[in-house]
């Protein structure tokens, strides 16, 4: 098994749609605003966040069910910034949609500027032939309301490439998550 390259990202994302809206190079400002950076990195490809959040709240006094999720446990917001609340968490999606080949096996994680703030960014793998945003969790371990910037750098996606094919990728399998869009919440 290989981690992939720059090289095979650009590649992937201009011949097969890899990634779409898809960034070659790294953006760290806009115009004078200084960002969290984005796009392709030495051996990845850092996500941003989009500008759907959805908030946990206890206001409803719910048990949180993976089996029986209630929905009304989070809030909804479009916004360029979300603040999670302490020790709590929010949802997101990227900004980018993924499509990944049949023999790699791509793993996020954090970007070291939102763990050095006590953010936490949880993405299980994304498996071979999976499409679709990717739905972000992230988990403000602080005592302080924490910022989540969106259109801006959170995760970095790895790629995998297995000396094997895989006999059954999540495509063939009908995963339930196939082909998501926006923020997608448990399913059973």
């Amino acid at each position: 098994m290989s981690v992939k390259s720059d090289k095979w990202i650009r590649r992937m994302a201009k011949e097969h749609g890899l990634i779409e809206p898809f960034e070659p190079g790294q953006v760290k400002q806009q115009g004078d605003k200084k960002l969290v950076s984005y796009g392709t990195s030495s051996y990845g490809y850092d996500v941003r966040c989009a500008t759907e959040f959805r908030i946990f709240t206890n206001i409803n006094s719910s048990i949180v069910d993976p089996k029986n999720f209630d929905s009304n446990s989070f809030v909804n917001l479009d916004t360029d910034v979300c603040i999670i609340p302490p020790n709590s968490f929010a949802l997101a999606r990227t900004v980018e949609y993924f499509r990944i080949p049949r023999n790699i096996l791509t793993i996020c994680l954090g970007k070291s500027t939102y763990a050095r703030c006590g953010i936490i960014v949880n993405v299980t793998p994304l498996e071979p032939e999976w499409e679709g945003h990717v739905t972000l969790e992230f988990s403000n371990t602080t005592t302080l309301p924490a910022k989540i910037y969106a259109n801006e750098g959170v995760a970095q996606m790895i790629f995998f490439e297995s000396d094997e094919v895989c006999e059954t990728s999540y495509k063939d399998r009908g995963g339930k998550y196939q082909g998501q869009t926006g923020v997608t919440l448990p399913k059973t």
